[in-house]
Parts: C-alpha cells; structure tokens; sequence
C-alpha cells in the first residue's frame, strides 16, 4: 500500500515529483471521454520510466498468440486496443538545453486532477544543467462536449533569464505496445502534412485496417506584451509538427495551446479522415481555450448532478468514491453499441483493453442507476449483436444447434483468450449474460427489450447449458464437470454450485421469458421461433425445465454450506490469516500447484451467486455461507471485496463492510495490489460505487419495486446518492437520525423503505426518522 496522494473531496493531488511513483500516477491521473483516452504522460520529452499510452476506442489489433502448447479450440489471436498517436507531445528547449524531468532538477512539482470539472494540471519548476529556471503550468482535457477535441494549455515562465524558447509540437504515431508479442508494431502510416500552426498525420492499424487520423491548430499567448516568433513546419517519417521559436524575456510567460483532434474511420470515412481531424482541430481553435474549457466544466456539472455521492466525515472515502465515479464516466458513455467496457479502461494495456464478464456482473449496475437507461441498454445490444459469434465459439468447441458461448475475452465477438481453464471452462460468463438482460428489464421496465433482443439470447445460451450438462446416475441429477468458478484459483473442478445455479436460473428465466412474449406479442415470438428452429430437434422447454429441476447443486450437511464444487469440503479449511503476511500476495509467492490444492479462494465464488440472487436467500444462509467463505478468501482480484463489503452490510458487520469498501474504494490511489501502474481497475470501481449503493444504502430491486434499507457507518457523519429508476431521479441523504429522499424529477415513484411502503411525488421530499 502507498499513500502519497492528498486527500481531498474533489481533487487527486500528488505534490513532489518521484520517479519511483511515475508511472503509477500516469494510471491514476489519466484522462478520457469514451471515445479516447490517455495516460497522465508528461507533455514534454521524459526519458525516465514511462508508459506511454493513447488510446481510442473500438480500434484494435489481433496479436499473435504466445501458447507453448496448442491446443484444439484455442483462439488464433489475443485482441487488444492499441496504444495509438502520441498527441499529447510538446518538447521544450530553453537556449540549446532540453526540458527533461529525469535530467533536470525539479522544485514544486504539483498534479491535480480535478475531478469536478474532468481537467489535469500540472506545475513545476525546472532547474536545467546551466542553472536556467522555467516555471511551467500546463492544463489538458479531452472534452465530453465534442468527444473528438482535446486540448493542452501549455505554458513556460522564465524565472533567472532572457533567452530564446522553443515548443515543438508534434504528433507521433512512431508508437510501441509494451505488451506487444514478439515486439511488433501495429501501425503503418497513411498520409501526413504539416504547416505553419498546423499539422495531421492518419495511421493505419496492420490486419484490422482501422484507420486514425490526428490533427493540431495552434494558438500562442504571452502576457501582454509584444513577442517575436517563428514557426517552423516539419515532416518525417511517422512524425508531424511545428517547431515554435521565441523570444522570451526573463519573468514573461509564454503560451501555447495545441488544440486537437483524434477521429478514427468507425465515426468518418476514411477517404476524408484527415480532412475531417483538421476541421474538427480548427472548429475547436476558433471555440476557444475559454469556451472549451467553460463546456467542459458545464457538462461535468451535469454528470455530477445525476451520479454523485457525498460523505460527511471522511475525505478519504469521499475522494475515493469521486474518483471511481469519474473514471467510470470517462471510460464509457453507451453513445455507441459497438463500444464496451475494459478493465483497464482507457489507463493502461494490461487485459488488452478488451471486454471481460464484468461489464455484466459489475457495471451495468452502475449504468442502470446512474445514467439514462439507453447507455445500459447498449451494452445488452453489444452482446446481442455478437450472438453469431457467440454460436460460432460454442461450434468451435463442439456444440450444435444454435447454443451459444460467449467469450471470457473479446472485442468484436470472438474469443481471444488462451488460458485453457478459463477459456474452455470459465463458462459463468454466459450466466452474467442472461442475468444481466432480466436486471435490465427488472431495473428499467423496458419489456420490450425482451421480444426485440433478449429472447433470443437467452434461448442460445440455455441450449448451451442443456449441452454443457450430462445425467449423473449415482448423482441422480444433472451436472457439469471441468469448469472454473469465478475463484480462478480452482480450475477444472467439477459442480461449481455458482455456475451451476446460474445455469438452473437461466434454463428457468427463459422459459418464462418465452411464455411472456407468446403471450404479449405472437407475431414477434412466431419469427423468433422459426429464427432459432425453437423445439426442431428435441422438445427443448421440456428437457430444460427438466435440467433445472435436477442440476446438483451440492449443500453441506452437517453445516448447511453450500459446496463451492466437488471434494471442496476434503480440504485443509485453515482459514487465510494462517497465511504468514510476506507470502501475500499468494499469487505472486505460492506455486500455482500449492494454490490449486488450497482452499483460499481468489474472490467471491458462492457469495457471488448469493449476492445475485440475495432475495432467494434468508439471512441465516447468508450468514452461514458468508462466515465459512470469507475467512478463506484472500482477495487478491479487484472485484472481491466489493461483494464481500455488500454482504457485510447486509449482515449488519458494519466494521467488516467499511473495511472492504475503503480497500476496493483505494484499491488504485493507495496502490493496495501494487499493480496499478499498468492501469486503473476500472471494471472493479463499478463495484466501490455498488458497495456504496447497495451495501450501505441497501439499494435492491425486487419484482420492479425499488427497496431501500439505509445503514450508517461509524466512520462517517451521513452521506448521499442519486439513483435513477423508471423515469425518476432521486437524492438520497442518510444522517444520523433520518433518511431523506428528494425525488429530483416529473416522475412519482412508489419504493419500500426499510420493508414499508412509501410514497415519493415528484419535486417531493420524504423524510423519515432512522
């Protein structure tokens, strides 16, 4: 754990430059709108570490895959979003010397990522080798106005001097993926062109043919008075700009805004990318850093309106909940259904940026409550219109008649993962697929979801699990061998309870789903059977409903626990503080065999299905359940302790709920898994915000009814959030001795509180006593 960010309610802060924290705070103070991202990299030359990182959303490349032994099934390639056109570049010359932070002497050296208005800052004085000061100040933001705009506002104060400045700003698409196979590099270059306060340059990704086209306009200030300068255009290989050279006398500042624009050919055609980049880059020079900046603060303010949380008596959560929020917000908007969400959002290249079973499990419960229902919607849409690939993977593995496996890892519907016991077994992920089109519909009320997309789904992946599953004489039931639970560290175990029981609520959900469209829309259920041949091989509903009944789903006797899988109970149950702490992280210390043969469980596996389906369950399940597993979990995935906090608070350990929310909350500002340089855990802060919502708040939706149960942890003197549910947008404010609940929108809204009843009109305040 590292604690060398400021806390601060609406700031991340790092004062002090340390080369050691460097890429680190490259991760944490990144930027992005959904469309592009970019890494906290300095503007100017750095030649210490650095992982250098822009990225734009959709674009990608197969890389070839690394697996020492093939395996039948395997996907060819490992698809990951590229690090793309370094836009951000403005080198600095000060008289002949080089601004280098690694060379130079740094005094003042401050970062601010200011979370309420989505802008980086940064300031520092610089001592160069002849003894020459600049003070520099730059501020970047890509904009959620036009989300194909970014901006820098970069400027230099000759402190001890008068002498001659140059900028040069460029853009260079002679770029690396540091987790490139083989070291390839992935971009070809199109077309380039500079001028005088003017540059572009268009790449083209090898394979996939994606094309990039980035452009810059320039504007120079000074402080009010009259400056000499040149621009000087150049033009090489995979490298455009300008070179600036001024005159700069000793206490003047000098200027220079590098207006951009990043467009890829999924949002223009490629025959006029670059024409496009340009106008786009002159549109947002003639706005103004001022306009720019003023839309930006304006739309961030509205964001925040409708997805905030405040916490009164502890900045360290309430900045770790912001931080989450915005991230969250920056990575994606549902503007477009070809987009999805990555680990690593738009932070770094570990996981290839690429889409995972979190988006379902983790954020869509984000999305659902915070934002209009259509961003939710797209990431149902995403899934459906890979449906084809999905079937196409189930074939690939041996599967018939339309059943549907979709990838643990992909981008465009295939899968690209090559780790046999989760691609071949790690098949819960098709779970959270049907599971999250029911909390969709649950959440939204949008039933129509179901007859235009969701049926159709749900009816692939439960001929899945009728394949996937085989009749167990001695078992007398059905179950299902060789796969890995969410707790990857146990792999080809065989009656994994959470998989099978999301395969029993699938086969289940489905066939209500599918007698709730007969009977709501014929014609629509008649084109969707005679799409799928529904029942023209076998009497499917039947033998589901039959498999459903039958699916083993293992329980404990003497204790009532459910069995993670088979022969889990034969294990030395020691619980994980028998662990000496410098073998933490296990993964990191143990050999994967030692692992595979203990029982300390990676993240939440039962609870998980317990947390999906908590409404199934009374509160001494939970309790048994929650008491046995956790003390074995050692929670070395980002996405465990937010479940565990949730389940906490349910059970009212109210001690144990605070700790795992402030771990999951600051998993990346304290760099808790010491991993965050390679990236934020995007996917996982989706869970800091459920473990506020849903663990404190108590936020559920039962059968289309909104309940809320509020708790109040010791640590904090009262706190708030917004949730949207079926057209209302409501406030939430829990304090010491009330709960009050301000519905913000048109929209009355009937919910249940604390199991009662209650009514809130629009533009009304409930008020009750706690």
């Amino acid at each position: 754990m590292r604690d060398y960010i400021k806390k601060d309610p609406w700031n991340i802060i790092e004062e002090g430059f340390d080369p050691a924290l460097n890429r680190i705070s490259e991760s944490i103070f990144s930027i992005g709108n959904g469309k592009m991202g970019q890494r906290a990299n300095f503007e100017e030359k750095y030649s210490g570490s650095s992982l250098r990182g822009s990225y734009v959303a959709g674009v990608y490349y197969p890389d070839k895959t690394r697996v020492g032994w093939w395996k039948n099934g395997y996907p060819e390639y490992f698809a990951k979003v590229l690090n793309a056109t370094n836009w951000i570049g403005i080198n600095i010359n000060v008289d002949g010397e080089e601004l280098d932070l690694a060379t130079a002497s740094v005094a003042n050296f401050k970062r601010v990522l200011n979370m309420q208005e989505g802008i980086l800052q940064r300031s520092f004085v610089a001592t160069l080798a002849s003894g020459k000061q600049i003070e520099v100040q730059s501020t970047r933001f890509t904009s959620i106005v036009d989300t194909d705009n970014a901006v820098i506002r970069y400027s230099v104060k000759a402190l001890n001097f008068s002498g001659k400045l140059t900028f040069t700003p460029l853009l260079d698409l002679n770029v690396v993926n540091q987790d490139s196979n083989y070291d390839e590099q992935f971009w070809v270059e199109i077309s380039r062109t500079a001028a005088q306060g003017t540059a572009a340059i268009t790449g083209e990704t090898k394979k996939t043919a994606f094309h990039v086209a980035c452009a810059f306009k320039l504007a120079l200030e000074h402080d009010g008075e009259d400056t000499s300068y040149t621009i000087a255009p150049f033009s090489q290989d995979k490298l455009v700009g300008n070179t600036v050279a001024i005159t700069i006398e000793q206490s003047q500042t000098i200027s220079l805004i590098k207006y951009v624009a990043v467009i890829s050919s999924l949002y223009a055609d490629k025959a006029n990318l670059q024409a496009s980049a340009e106008a786009s880059a002159a549109t947002a020079h003639a706005k103004g850093f001022t306009t720019l900046l003023s839309e930006q603060r304006s739309a961030w303010a509205k964001k925040w309106a409708e997805c905030d949380i405040t916490i009164e008596g502890d900045v360290a959560a309430q900045q770790a909940i912001r931080f989450n929020i915005l991230q969250m917000n920056q990575t994606y908007t549902g503007e477009d259904e070809r987009l999805n969400i990555g680990p690593k959002g738009f932070t770094g290249e570990k996981y290839g940026g690429v889409t995972y079973w979190d988006t379902e499990a983790y954020c869509l419960p984000f999305y659902l409550k915070t934002a209009d229902p259509k961003v939710a919607r797209q990431l149902l849409v995403y899934r459906y219109k890979h449906l084809g690939r999905a079937i196409e993977n189930a074939a690939k593995l041996g599967f018939k008649h339309g059943a549907a496996l979709y990838p643990m890892v992909t981008i465009n519907g295939e899968e690209c993962h090559n780790e046999w016991e989760i691609t071949f077994e790690e098949i819960h992920r098709n779970g959270a697929m049907s599971f999250a089109i029911y909390n969709y519909i649950n959440h939204t009320g949008d039933v129509g979801y179901l007859a235009e997309y969701g049926l159709e789904v749900l009816i692939a992946i439960s001929r899945f699990w009728r394949q996937r599953v085989q009749w167990s004489d001695r078992r007398n039931g059905y179950i299902m061998l060789g796969v890995t639970g969410p707790n990857e560290y146990e792999n080809n175990v065989n009656n994994n309870w959470y998989t099978n029981l999301l395969a029993q609520w699938t086969l289940n959900y489905t066939r209500e789903s599918l007698a709730q469209v007969k009977a709501n829309d014929p014609a629509r259920y008649a084109e969707i059977v005679a799409k799928t041949h529904l029942g023209g091989h076998e009497d499917e509903e039947t033998i589901w409903a039959d498999v459903a009944a039958k699916i083993v789903l293992p329980v404990d006797a003497p204790t009532g626990v459910f069995i993670q899988h088979d022969g889990f109970m034969d294990k030395e149950l020691l619980p994980m503080s028998a662990i000496p702490k410098g073998e933490y992280p296990i993964h990191k210390n143990w050999s994967w065999d030692r692992i595979l043969r203990s029982c300390y469980i990676k993240q939440a596996d039962v609870l998980q299905g317990i947390y999906t389906f908590e409404a199934n369950y009374d509160k001494e399940t939970l309790k048994k359940n929650f008491d046995f597993y956790e003390p074995l979990t050692v929670h070395e995935s980002s996405l465990s302790p937010c479940i565990h906090s949730i389940l906490a608070s349910s059970l009212g350990y109210e001690d144990l709920a605070y700790k795992f929310y402030l771990r999951t909350a600051r998993l990346d500002l304290d760099d808790y898994n010491h991993d965050t340089d390679d990236g934020l855990h995007i996917t996982s802060m989706a869970g800091t915000w459920m473990s506020v919502v849903e663990g404190f708040g108590g936020v559920r939706v039962q059968q289309g009814v909104l309940h809320l149960n509020p708790s109040l942890p010791k640590q904090w003197q009262g706190y708030s959030f917004r949730i949207t549910f079926r057209g209302a947008l409501l406030k939430v404010t829990v304090a010491s001795n009330s709960i009050m609940i301000e519905n913000e929108s048109d929209t009355g809204l009937t919910l249940r509180l604390a199991g009662a009843e209650k009514q809130v009109p629009a533009r009304q305040i409930l008020t009750v006593a706690r």
